[in-house]
Parts: structure tokens; sequence; C-alpha cells
């Protein structure tokens, strides 16, 4: 088999979207999958079964590669330090994934830099969190997402409950954060080479049901041009201050008398992205892939006025690929995009998204077709 141009860490549906650009580059990614049949290997020929978490292993799926991406935040920096120290370089760097892997330190480091965030603090005890004051959102440090290692306490009996034996697995590190009076959440997406250059996306309204991103709206409808700009310009400073090499999406709350603050940072291809495959002229998946290969990045202007992208999540169907022929028939242009994951309740198993001019079209066509994929 020829020699890889790049290793990419993870094998969910992240890493399963950046081969279908890879192959029009002809750029061959190697793959360290979880199993032999996750989302990614199931389409990248060169796989290697490994965890993420045993330098040999990512040793083993590095060798005689240059540099090296993520589907996932979770590799641990001491290892990502020493593949760097062995010649390959981690995109993003040690440096950087830090500030997307630790909540904590993601917070010093954007407080230092004056960027826009709830008011924070760390947290040991039931009484920390009532000094702090109610309501509150208690997260762990690092390993949270979609929902989990997340917590609303909203009075001591709350918080008490959090510290009890047993509760919080040992060593967990613990956040407390404002409950922010946000009106929606959006997201500012930049991809950035390692000599600097940056190009922005369109800032995005993301929707959520129980935790986990259910819609996308791009643009975000009514958002100011001000308040865009501030949003877009955040992004990019963010990258550029932290050396972020590749995709950076910064999830942000517009609150309910116009400002923005600063929810989490994702430094890789993130879900609020996902429209950019069908909607942009670059998506965000072929520009990660540029900025790690430190090639010229593509134009991020959209295709169409509207993009909703919605997230098909495990429901009543169970036999997506046979449920194909129904989706297409109901809602032709319709973009399906299938993760290859076994269909469990609320999981992520794939997502639609419908391009035009009309938002209530648009809109009303997506959630059509991810409807007939989970419940029928």
């Amino acid at each position: 088999m020829a020699r890889a141009h790049l290793a990419v860490i993870g094998g969910g549906q992240l890493a399963r979207m950046m081969q279908q650009p890879a192959i029009a580059l002809g750029l061959r990614i190697r793959l360290l999958a979880e199993g032999p049949d996750v989302s990614a290997a199931q389409v990248v020929a060169d796989s290697v079964v490994g965890d993420h978490t045993v330098l040999a292993d990512l040793e083993a799926v590095t060798e005689g590669v240059s540099v090296v991406t993520f589907d996932h935040e979770h590799v641990p920096p001491e290892h990502l330090r020493a593949l760097a120290a062995a010649g390959h370089a981690p995109r993003p760097g040690p440096h950087a994934l830090l500030f997307a892997q630790d909540k904590g330190e993601m917070r010093e480091r954007l407080t230092a830099l004056g960027a826009p965030c709830p008011r924070w603090a760390f947290v040991e005890s039931g009484e920390d969190v009532a000094a702090f004051g109610f309501p509150a959102v208690l997260k762990t440090t690092r390993g949270g997402y979609d929902g989990k290692g997340v917590w609303v306490v909203r009075e001591p009996a709350d918080a008490e409950a959090l510290f009890d034996e047993g509760a919080l697995a040992p060593g967990v590190r613990l956040l407390a954060e404002e409950l922010v009076d946000f009106r929606r959440e959006l997201s500012a997406q930049v991809a950035r080479r390692p000599g600097g250059e940056v190009v922005r996306y369109p800032v995005v309204e993301s929707r959520q049901a129980d935790g986990v991103c259910a819609e996308v709206v791009a643009p975000a409808p009514d958002l100011d041009p001000a308040l865009a700009e501030e949003a877009a310009a955040l992004a990019e400073r963010v990258a550029t201050e932290l050396d972020v090499v590749g995709m950076l999406a910064v999830e942000l709350f517009e609150t309910q008398d116009g400002r923005i603050v600063v929810n989490e940072l994702a430094m890789r291809p993130h879900n609020t992205g996902h429209w950019s495959i069908d909607g942009a002229v670059t998506s965000q998946f072929e520009n990660h892939l540029r900025a790690v290969m430190d090639l010229p990045l593509g134009p991020s202007r959209p295709l169409a006025p509207w993009s909703v992208m919605t997230n098909v999540l495990g429901g009543a169907v169970t036999d997506l690929e046979g449920q194909l022929p129904v989706v297409l028939a109901a809602v032709p242009h319709a973009k399906v995009h299938l993760y290859g994951k076994a269909v469990k309740p609320g999981r992520k198993v794939g997502h639609v998204t419908v391009v035009g001019d009309d938002l209530d079209a648009v809109l009303a066509d997506a959630r059509r077709a991810a409807a007939l994929l989970t419940d029928g």
C-alpha cells in the first residue's frame, strides 16, 4: 500500500467525512480506529485498530507520516509531545489542543485574552458552589461532550448531591459557570494554516435538544451584522493567539441583551459546520485537510442564501439505508449523509442538509427528511 500523507486519530464520523475531500485532493489517510468497523474504518482502507491513549499505538499509526490530525480531542498531551519530538507534526499541536481538552485551562486562557466569558470559578464542594451562587452550571473540566459531564444546579441540595461519595469519579475537577440567560447559541468557525492564513465561515445558529445539537442554520437568521463580525473576529483571534492549525469552532451564547460570550472551543471539524459540505464552496473538512497539510485555503462563501443541517438521531427507523428511497423520493434535493453506525436512541447516526433561497421552505424540507430517517 502506498505511503500515507497524514494520520487521523479516531474513527468517528468526523474522520469519515475527511475521506471524501482527501480523495479529491489526492491525500492518503492512515486511520487509528477504535475497532475494525467503526464509522471511518468503513471508508478508509488504511486503518489500524488501536487505542489513542496508548503511545505505542500512536507511534505505529504515525510511522512514516509527517502530519497527524484528529477526529476528537482526547489524545493525552504527553503523547502528542512525544509524537512531535519524534518528527511528526500534530495539528493542532498539544500547546493548542490543551484548551479544547480542558475547560478549566480554556477559561483561564480566554479570560487572560480578554475574550467574553461567563462568570466562572473552580469548585471542590457544595459549599464552594453555594459561595459561587445559584443557579449555576457545573462542568467536568475534561471529557464532557453533548451534555455529558454537565449539570445545572439551582439550589444547595442539587450541588451537594454531586459531591456525595461515588457521584463523581476520583480526581474529577469541576468548573462552575453562571447560567447564562441566552437568546440562542451561535458558532463561529475558522480554518487556519501553520503560517497564519485564516478563512472565516459564516456565523451559524445552533439549535439544541437535550444537550445535543439538533439543527444548524447558516447563516444565523436575523443576526446583527456588527455582532456577526464580532463573533467571526473573535474566532480568528482565538485561533491566532492559541496557534490553532486546522478548523476551530467557537461555540457562543448570544445573550438576551445582545452580547456574545464563549461557551466552548472545538479544534477539529465540528457538527455546526457540517452544512458546509453541501452549502459552501469549500467544506470545513476540505479546509481542515488543506490547513493541516499547509495548503492554500479554499473560499468559505455559501452556495445559497440558506443552508439547514439537521442531525439524524437514532429513533424508530433502524434500517437507515433501507429508508433512503423513501427519503429521497419525498425530498429529492436533500443531501443525506449516513455514518455507518448502529442505531441507538438519541445517537447521531447521520445528518441531512438542504440549501435554498427561502428559509422556511429549507427548514421544512430538512426537518421532513430527517424525520423520515428517525421516525419513518
